[in-house]
C-alpha cells in the first residue's frame, strides 16, 4: 500500500512542478522592467536642484559650494570694502551650472543672498529671501494651472543651508529670526561653519548648544527620513551618522596641499593642515554624502509634497474666499 501511494505522490509532485513553470511562462507580462525604463527616462531628461545658501559674508558660503560641487561658481564675483557694504541691501543671485557625472546631468542653481546679516541695522533683513521663495512657489503655481504643463521649469527652492558663525555661544536672535521666517516655506539645514576655528570639545558644544535652542524656539529643520527595515546595513549606519552628526561642522577649501605624501584639498596652518575630506577634521564628507549622494530626492519630494503643497492649499483657500465675498 506504502509504495504505491509514495510513487502516485511524487508523480504529482512532479506534474506540479512542471505545470508551474509553464504557468509562471505564459504569466510573465514585463512589468518588471519598467524600474529600468524610468531609469533611462529620468537619465535622459536630467535633473534639476536648486540650493540656497545663507548666511552673514565671510563665513565661506561660496568657498563651501565650490568644494561640494567642484565647480567654481563665483569667477566673476566682486568683493566690496567696508564703505560699500554700508548702504548695500541684501540681494538675491543666481548662479546655474550644467554638471554632467558618468552620463547623469544635474543642472545647478545655487541662490546666493549677499547682505544678509551685514547692516548695522538687520530688522527684517529676511524679508527679501522669504519673498523670493514665495515668488518661485507662485510661479510655479501659475504654470502648474496653465494650459503648457508638460515644459514646467522647477525653480523653487528645495533646501537652504544656513551657515552658523563658530564664535559666539550658539544661535544669534537673527539666526532665529531666520529660521523662523523660513522653516515652513523651504528644508533648512544649519551649518557651522570654519570648524576648524574650534577644539574637538568645543565644536561638540556648540552642536549641543545649537540643537537644544531649535528645540526650545519650535524652529522645524530639515528630517531625515526613517530607513526601511529592507535598506542596506551600509545606508542605515550612514544615516544613523547624519542624524547624530547635526548640525554639520564643516570646512571648505579649494586650494591642494600635500599632506602624508598625498594631495589633499585643506588648509595649511602653522600648526599642520586642515584636511577637507578627513572626517576626523570636518563634518565635509557627511554634508556631501547626504545632500548629493543620499538625500537630493527625499529634499525634492519633501519641497514638493509639503511646503508646495501648503502654499498652494493656502491659494486655493483664499481664490475661494475671493470668490465667495464677491458673490
Amino acid at each position: 500500500i506504502f509504495i504505491p501511494l509514495l510513487s502516485h505522490t511524487l508523480y504529482l509532485w512532479e506534474n506540479f512542478n512542471v505545470l508551474t513553470c509553464v504557468f509562471q511562462d505564459k504569466q510573465y507580462v514585463g512589468f518588471a522592467t519598467l524600474p529600468n525604463q524610468v531609469h533611462r527616462k529620468s537619465v535622459k531628461k536630467g535633473f534639476d536642484f536648486t540650493l540656497m545658501v545663507a548666511g552673514e559674508s565671510g563665513l565661506g558660503k561660496s568657498t563651501l559650494v565650490n568644494s561640494l560641487f567642484l565647480t567654481d561658481l563665483y569667477k566673476d564675483r566682486k568683493l566690496l570694502n567696508a564703505e560699500e557694504r554700508i548702504n548695500q541691501t541684501v540681494e538675491i543671485t543666481k548662479h546655474t551650472v550644467d554638471i554632467e557625472e558618468k552620463g547623469v546631468k544635474l543642472k545647478l542653481t545655487i541662490v546666493d543672498t549677499p547682505g544678509f546679516g551685514d547692516a548695522v541695522n538687520n530688522n527684517e533683513c529676511w524679508k527679501p529671501i522669504t519673498d523670493y521663495v514665495d515668488q518661485q512657489f507662485e510661479q510655479y503655481f501659475r504654470d502648474e494651472s496653465g494650459l503648457n504643463r508638460k515644459n514646467i521649469l522647477d525653480n523653487r527652492v528645495h533646501c537652504c543651508l544656513y551657515f552658523i558663525p563658530p564664535f559666539g555661544h550658539g544661535l544669534r536672535p537673527v539666526d532665529v529670526e531666520f529660521m523662523k521666517a523660513l522653516h515652513e516655506k523651504v528644508n533648512i539645514i544649519p551649518l557651522i561653519s570654519k570648524a576648524d576655528c574650534l577644539t574637538p570639545n568645543e565644536v561638540k558644544k556648540l552642536k549641543g548648544r545649537v540643537r537644544d535652542e531649535i528645540e526650545h524656539f519650535g524652529i522645524k529643520v530639515y528630517q531625515f527620513p526613517e530607513c526601511d527595515s529592507d535598506e542596506e546595513e551600509e545606508f542605515k549606519q550612514m544615516d544613523k551618522e547624519l542624524k547624530e552628526c547635526t548640525p554639520f561642522a564643516v570646512i571648505g577649501s579649494n586650494t591642494v596641499v600635500e599632506a602624508r605624501g598625498q594631495r589633499v584639498r585643506g588648509r595649511l596652518y602653522p600648526w599642520g593642515i586642515v584636511e577637507v575630506e578627513n572626517q576626523s577634521h570636518c563634518d565635509f564628507v557627511k554634508l556631501r554624502n547626504m545632500l548629493i549622494r543620499s538625500h537630493m530626492h527625499d529634499l525634492k519630494d519633501v519641497t514638493c509634497d509639503v511646503h508646495y503643497e501648503n502654499y498652494r492649499a493656502n491659494c486655493i483657500q483664499e481664490m475661494t474666499r475671493c470668490v465667495t465675498f464677491t458673490e
